[in-house]
């Protein structure tokens, strides 16, 4: 397997921060058998000017349909790019998808959160719990205005506590909640409560096109998937795929949108 570095140096360490090199991929790190999987995506920028965001979008479907036994997907914020008249377009798109499909808000997607749920069928924040044990939480990090902003802590400590029981919890808000990443803000509040329920296995970030890697904070690993549309960062669209095995093991890879190459993979 290929491998390559870490595509984007984050700034100085800081105490519970570990910037991890990319790992080669190996099958044998897949669950023997797979209870839950699922796909996110993040930053297709429907409608950007000078980009071929149609083609981009029906790319990334193509993969999403070579990837058997998929629960969910993910799209993971800046859904469009700032005009409100692509939300509906883009939501057409994202119905052609063979699997359940959902959506967080990015500051791209500038539209009042009852457009937002109008048009996507779910709140800008959001929660569901999938084959009886496993929470999906999706986390609002903007606004009308476009504005970097720390997510709902209230909203989110209530939906934890309610899924303590649960095996596996699986975050998504676009925009990191800490200023490890160059377009990141600093909520250190949410990343201490993340950290405080061991049942949260990983948090899954958009937003940065040149991040596709992993940061660790207190055990608790955050992650990227790169970007699949928009006009820059990685010059490889991709995509995240997790899977949770029967044993409770789970493992997350990143795979290029057209080849279907395996990047990474990381255990959670």
């Amino acid at each position: 397997m290929q491998r390559r570095p870490f595509l984007q140096k984050v700034g100085a360490l800081s105490a519970g921060l570990i910037s991890l090199p990319f790992l080669s991929y190996s099958t044998s790190q897949l669950p023997k058998a797979t209870r839950l999987k699922f796909i996110t995506a993040s930053d297709g920028h429907w409608g950007q000017p000078n980009t071929d965001f149609a083609l981009s979008h029906q790319n990334l479907i193509d993969a999403i349909h070579r990837e058997k036994g998929v629960d969910f997907v993910v799209f993971n914020g800046d859904l469009i790019h700032d005009t409100p008249s692509f939300l509906p377009e883009v939501k057409a798109v994202y119905d052609q998808v063979q699997f359940p499909t959902f959506a967080t808000r990015g500051n791209h997607d500038r539209v009042d959160v009852e457009t937002f749920a109008r048009v996507m069928g779910h709140a800008t924040n959001h929660s569901f719990v999938v084959k009886d044990d496993y929470g999906v939480v999706l986390l609002d990090s903007s606004n009308l205005a476009g504005d970097y902003l720390c997510a709902d802590l209230n909203y989110l400590k209530g939906i934890l506590d309610s899924y303590e029981q649960l095996s596996h919890v699986f975050v998504f808000i676009h925009i990191s909640q800490r200023d490890w990443a160059r377009n990141g803000v600093a909520c250190q509040a949410f990343m201490d409560l993340i950290a405080s329920y061991k049942n949260v296995r990983a948090t899954f970030h958009g937003h940065d096109h040149d991040l596709d890697g992993l940061m660790v904070y207190r055990d608790k690993p955050f992650l990227w998937a790169g970007h699949f549309g928009g006009s820059w960062g990685n010059p490889f669209p991709s995509y995240r795929v997790c899977e949770v095995g029967e044993d409770g093991k789970s493992v997350t890879y990143l795979k290029t949108v057209k080849e279907g190459m395996l990047l990474n993979s990381h255990p959670l």
